[in-house]
């Protein structure tokens, strides 16, 4: 993927489209980290955009944009630091193993970014959070932690549930997107969080997809699927208005 930065400015220069895009720098426990906020009006509902494992890139730019072309205002949270887009695997892992391992400051990171996606919207009532692979794993954890949200949605998120943690504080409705050829999320573990979700009472809708792997939704990429991407953002954006309904 392309930097982040280079896609912003030719975003910006190239089409007034994306006019209303911005860079957002904040700061978490004294830590700087740069968002990217786009809103088509005022009063759009707010959703909370989270990264996958190589941080807050065009990847998140994009459908970002693509969901406030359907009204919707969007803030792109950073998880990792301003600046901070690893592309080495390596590094990715460390990244987000340094948050898996610490479920405390995770929870502050998104607070802190859930406090400024508030503070650029001027309706920051019944927000929605949205997750891919790594990202969807921390919308879960922002289920789990009671944020008080009108929903949760992950795309080929990861869907264990950490030692201790349990969905009884959950708040808002669950979609969960997935890829049945899924070999890193198995369906194993898709079948579990069904479980502890009726369980626990929690109202939530869990969709597979056929033939579609871990990362069936990245552009450009060999586990990219059209027909998985596709269907699956349909009943994303069908979730969405049934919310705000």
């Amino acid at each position: 993927m392309k930097y982040f930065f280079t896609l912003f400015f030719v975003l910006i220069f190239s089409s007034s489209a994306y006019a209303s895009g911005k860079i957002v720098s904040y700061k978490v426990n004294g830590e700087p980290y740069e968002g990217y906020f786009i809103s088509p009006s005022p009063n759009a509902t707010l959703i909370l955009l989270i990264h996958d494992w190589d941080g807050l890139t065009d990847y998140e730019v994009k459908r970002a944009n693509m969901l406030a072309d359907m009204g919707y205002a969007v803030f792109a949270a950073d998880l990792f630091g301003a600046g901070v887009r690893p592309t080495e695997v390596k590094d990715k892992r460390r990244h987000i193993g340094e948050l898996y391992k610490d479920r405390k400051k995770m929870r502050s990171l998104l607070r802190g970014a859930l406090e400024t996606a508030k503070s650029e919207s001027a309706n920051a009532r019944n927000v929605v959070a949205v997750g891919y692979c790594f990202g969807g794993a921390v919308v879960l954890e922002l289920a789990r932690s009671g944020a008080d949200m009108k929903g949760f949605v992950t795309f080929h998120g990861g869907l264990s549930i950490p030692a201790g943690q349990d969905y009884s504080k959950t708040k808002g409705k669950l979609l969960i997107l997935h890829g049945t050829a899924d070999t890193s999320v198995t369906m194993d573990q898709f079948s579990k969080l069904a479980g502890e979700l009726e369980e626990k009472g929690i109202s939530h809708e869990m969709i597979t997809y056929s033939g579609a792997p871990h990362a069936f939704t990245v552009f450009g990429s060999s586990r990219y699927r059209e027909d998985a991407d596709k269907k699956s953002w349909k009943r994303f954006t069908e979730f969405l208005n049934e919310l705000s309904n």
